[in-house]
């Protein structure tokens, strides 16, 4: 964070209002932190699924099929 200097003296009352003012400030206009997705990404479960139904088409041990 970057260092305010007030060029007016003020009270320490005035001074803590102006914190405060700027905390507030720059918690209201913050970015949100992105949230986790829910669950499994559905293009990796879609992935994961094609690529165990493909291996079972050729059956086990048989990457390639009988030829």
């Amino acid at each position: 964070m970057s260092e305010i200097t007030i060029s007016q003296s003020t009270t320490p009352q005035e001074a803590a209002a102006i914190a405060a003012a700027i905390q507030r400030f720059s918690q209201d206009t913050a970015i949100a932190p992105a949230t986790e997705p829910a669950g499994m990404n559905p293009w990796l479960k879609a992935a994961l699924e094609d690529g165990v139904s493909a291996k079972e088409a050729f059956g086990p041990g048989q990457p390639f099929g009988t030829l």
